[in-house]
């Protein structure tokens, strides 16, 4: 059997149908058989640049995940915005449907998959904190409109309270459980002058999450 000669172009098309199916169906009820069919390969074509369905979700996601950076990254480098105005603004932007409406729909809950919960908490401490939030808090300090001694423990602080205790996909949450922790969130971070981050449009925007996270999840015969 003769070599791929185009392997990226192999992987973009397993991505992109995955994508599609785990966005349509959820992860659970996307079974790596309809991928196969949907891609038009071989198992053995599957398999050859990817583990199991699993494997190919991260791959999902980090596509996701960099398409996602490169908007952050805009707002971060913005030369008209201050410290707390990009804040405000980086939490507006990762509530667009780009990223967060597509994780929702396709993810499953991160408590019942422990790789998942640790991927999502990996990711704050090495990309997220360090790269897009601190650089604007330190900028917030320099402007005056963030106060704080520990810009870095602050990025940290804010990331792992909104991506995994606010996040509805976590775990089953209610609508008055994430209003609820929205409001305290807000009154958290008052104290360093960083207020106003949720506003009633998150929550809204969140809440629909949380409906969309609901999705069933049936037996599967084909898990990947």
């Amino acid at each position: 059997m003769g070599r791929n000669k185009y392997p990226e172009e192999t992987v973009r098309k397993i991505l992109d149908t995955a994508e599609r199916l785990f966005i349509e169906k959820g992860y659970d009820r996307a079974s790596l058989q309809e991928i196969i069919q949907e891609t038009g390969l071989s198992k053995g074509a599957i398999y050859h640049h990817f583990a199991s369905k699993e494997d190919i979700l991260y791959s999902v996601c980090e596509r996701i995940g960099r398409r996602n950076g490169e908007i952050l990254s805009k707002v971060r480098d913005a030369p008209d915005l201050s410290g707390l105005e990009k804040l405000r603004t980086i939490f507006k932007v990762s509530m667009q449907p780009e990223r967060q409406a597509k994780m929702f729909c396709m993810m499953p809950y991160l408590l019942d998959n422990a790789k998942f919960l640790a991927t999502e908490m990996q990711s704050i401490f090495a990309e997220v904190a360090p790269v897009f939030i601190e650089p604007i808090i330190r900028q917030g300090l320099a402007d005056g409109s963030i106060r704080t001694d520990h810009p870095r423990e602050l990025a940290e602080a804010m990331m792992l309270l909104s991506d995994i205790w606010i996040n509805p996909i976590v775990r089953p949450t209610t609508p008055e459980e994430i209003r609820a922790r929205c409001a305290l969130y807000n009154r958290l971070f008052t104290a360093f002058g960083i207020t106003d981050l949720i506003d009633e449009e998150i929550v809204g925007t969140l809440l629909s999450y949380a409906e969309l996270a609901r999705h069933p999840s049936p037996d599967e015969g084909e898990n990947g």
